[in-house]
């Protein structure tokens, strides 16, 4: 239940069994909760939450979210200590006005917190050169030979492509560093964590392995998902790294394609942290799909396929954006 706002799949079932819309769902092995708009199933294990005061609307719920999460910071995985009665005793803090919770002012404020992140992401997209997402005929032919399946596709061995990153072991257990970047904590930390690409925690630059645009993986976790990390990191625990081991390195969209075909071998839901994947001794003995054109990657496909896509995905983002933008427009 740790991402995709808790949602795993979904269901052929009666809808008498769906649960009411506009509640919370939390989650008792993880403490993880999250504001549900449109009616939904859910598992066993899973507390749905309704308001007694108010009703929910996204506004006054991502507030109340955000006070909960607070409020449950400090537990650790386990359902033992989510009972109902254990529940039931948490408070959290709320702005009150007059004597009554100002629901007034949990709106207003998530509206302006909304304004400020939406003019954030006009800039960044402009100044990223991302409000183009017109595809180039090459990227559209892409498509259609992938749609039409005009692509030839070859069998690799990961560890024939790719190598491990041997890293300095750092001094530290995640719960003694901080989760936020402060002083001179300001390099990210990979452990088992399925959460913002693995990355948990906070550690000094100092002794430690600095690596970036290469893939993680996990080595003992619920969740065995690979990544590309972009940015600066390192290597704590329950986790590694590999880079591309051919003469001439991949580029960020050929690494995004790759990591997709080892999460179709590693991400699956038969591996838990009871029934583990195991390590590189592991992976690297596995198989993954690549194109080929005359017998070698297409790398050159590969390239235009993934700008393809991330063009297609981004374009929903700038109409989001341009949407929001107008709407904030005084009349």
């Amino acid at each position: 239940m740790g991402y995709n706002n808790g949602q795993k799949g979904f269901l052929n079932e009666d809808e008498i069994y769906l649960n009411e819309g506009n509640t919370i769902s939390f989650g008792q092995d993880t403490a993880t909760m999250y504001y549900q708009e449109a009616p939904y199933f859910t598992g066993d294990k899973i507390k749905i939450l309704h308001p007694k005061l108010c009703k929910f609307r996204k506004e006054n719920a991502q507030f109340f979210l955000t006070s909960m999460k607070q409020a449950f910071s400090g537990f650790s995985w386990g359902s033992s200590q989510f009972n109902e009665g254990v529940l039931k005793k948490q408070t959290i803090l709320l702005p009150f006005k007059n004597h009554e919770i100002d629901f007034a002012f949990m709106e207003s404020f998530i509206a302006e917190l909304e304004a400020q992140r939406i003019t954030g992401l006009d800039t960044y997209l402009s100044g990223a050169g991302l409000k183009d997402t017109t595809l180039t005929d090459a990227e559209n032919q892409a498509l259609l030979d992938f749609a039409d399946g005009r692509i030839q596709w070859k069998e690799y061995r990961i560890g024939s492509l790719f190598e491990r990153i041997e890293t300095n072991k750092l001094p530290y257990k995640a719960k003694e560093l901080p989760k936020n970047p402060v002083g001179n904590y300001t390099l990210p930390c990979l452990t088992s964590s399925f959460h913002n690409q693995g990355l948990s925690c906070y550690a000094t630059k100092e002794n430690a392995t600095v690596l970036k645009g290469v893939i993680s993986i996990p080595s003992n976790s619920d969740v065995y998902r690979a990544y590309y990390q972009s940015r600066e990191f390192t290597v704590l625990s329950d986790a590694y790294a590999i880079r591309w081991s051919g003469k001439e390195d991949l580029s960020p969209n050929q690494y995004l394609f790759t990591v997709a075909c080892i999460n179709k071998r590693t991400n699956l839901s038969i591996y838990s942290y009871k029934n583990k994947l195991g390590g590189w001794n592991v992976v690297k003995d596995k198989l993954i799909q690549l194109p080929v054109r005359s017998g070698v990657i297409d790398v050159d496909f590969i390239e235009r396929f993934v700008s393809a896509i991330k063009k297609l995905t981004i374009d929903c983002v700038v109409t989001y954006n341009a949407e929001k933008m107008n709407a904030a427009k005084p009349l």
